[in-house]
């Protein structure tokens, strides 16, 4: 289920202490507070689709997956942003994240 972007794997190759660091802070963040992965992910699923960002929307959409969400609750994520974010952003995220689910083969 691993994907990572040629974006990122550019980066990764060009600044790899900067990556490594980067990487580090994350696994901080993520050890640091009671939530768990998988509502980590979600949260995080929903300020991607907040900022319209397609990669970030794909990426913790997989990542949710890999903690165990269920595509319901994708769907439910996507679904909280239409208030807040409107309807071109979530329309957008919904078709972004039924991507990812129909590339994981997921319902």
């Amino acid at each position: 289920m691993e994907h990572m972007p040629e974006i990122y794997l550019r980066f990764q190759k060009r600044f790899p202490g900067i990556h490594d660091a980067y990487h580090e802070l994350s696994r901080r963040i993520h050890e640091h507070g009671p939530l768990d992965q998988k509502s980590a992910h979600l949260i995080k699923l929903g300020v991607a689709i907040g900022m319209n960002s397609e990669g970030a929307v794909r990426s913790h959409a997989r990542r949710a997956l890999q903690e165990g969400a269920t595509g319901d609750e994708l769907h439910h994520a996507v679904l909280l942003s239409l208030t807040t974010c409107g309807f071109p952003f979530a329309s957008a995220a919904l078709k972004w994240v039924d991507e990812v689910l129909e590339k994981e083969g997921r319902p």
